[in-house]
């Protein structure tokens, strides 16, 4: 391939998940959370507790933003606040037994929309290639 050839397939390939991605949260029966809180509940449940601070650096936002979108998400019981354990100005998120449901319940319909669109839209000869796409972009993402 070509240098150009493999711009346009980068091209393809990032327009390809971007919409890939759009249709998973579409999925989703809670669609009146926004993709910041999804992703902040997303990183809570992987990463643990955290500030407002670091849930903003992390999700590239500015702390008055963060605060909103966490206020909005503990109002709803998704998550709860404690004292930080070191610095008592600050306080640290975590996810309730609520958040841990609705986070599951987004994660299965997720899934269940692409394993049904992988059943019903793609031949066996293309569900192996996917497989085998699948594992090249794993690579792809290792370092």
């Amino acid at each position: 391939m070509t240098e150009k050839d493999h711009e346009h397939l980068a091209t393809e390939l990032g327009a390809a998940v971007s919409l890939l991605m759009r249709q998973m949260r579409a999925a989703s029966p809670h669609g009146e959370l926004s993709p910041t809180q999804r992703a902040v509940i997303g990183r809570i449940d992987t990463d643990g507790e955290a500030t407002i601070a670091d849930l903003a650096r992390a999700e590239r936002v500015r702390p008055q933003s963060m605060r909103l979108t966490v206020g909005g998400l503990e109002e709803r019981g998704v998550l709860a606040r404690r004292p930080h354990p070191t610095d008592g100005r600050q306080v640290v998120f975590s996810l309730t037994e609520e958040g841990r449901r609705l986070l599951a319940v987004v994660r299965q319909a997720k899934h269940n929309w692409l394993a049904m669109a992988i059943a019903d839209r793609l031949t066996p000869e293309e569900q192996r290639t996917l497989e085998t796409a699948t594992e090249l972009m794993r690579r792809l993402m290792s370092p």
